[in-house]
């Protein structure tokens, strides 16, 4: 991993809300409802699921998860209107062997 990279990623973890999004979807099945069309988190945690828990605004929550995703924490999918994410866990891990070194 190349340190702009890791630096990225370090500045989305600095804030207490990205860094309880990277938790909650750590175990999306204890931490949010199935969508009611998919039924699983195979795709992840639809992103109006994760502004409703966070309780900030839209524009915000879009915010944050724009910048999760473009450092690479995060991998979106759509399902027709609907967008999903999940943590990107090989990106994660990278993270923290960076961290060791």
């Amino acid at each position: 991993m190349k340190i702009k990279l890791a630096t990225e990623i370090g500045k989305c973890l600095s804030n207490q809300t990205r860094l309880q999004i990277m938790e909650w979807l750590k175990e999306p099945a204890m931490n949010f409802p199935p969508h009611e069309t998919l039924k699983h988190f195979n795709d992840g945690v639809c992103v109006t699921y994760i502004q409703e828990k966070a309780g900030l605004s839209q524009s915000t929550i879009s915010t944050y998860l724009t910048n999760m995703e473009k450092c690479g924490l995060l991998i979106s999918t759509r399902h027709g209107k609907w967008s999903y994410l999940k943590r990107n866990e090989q990106v994660i891990e990278e993270y923290c062997q960076f961290l060791k070194q």
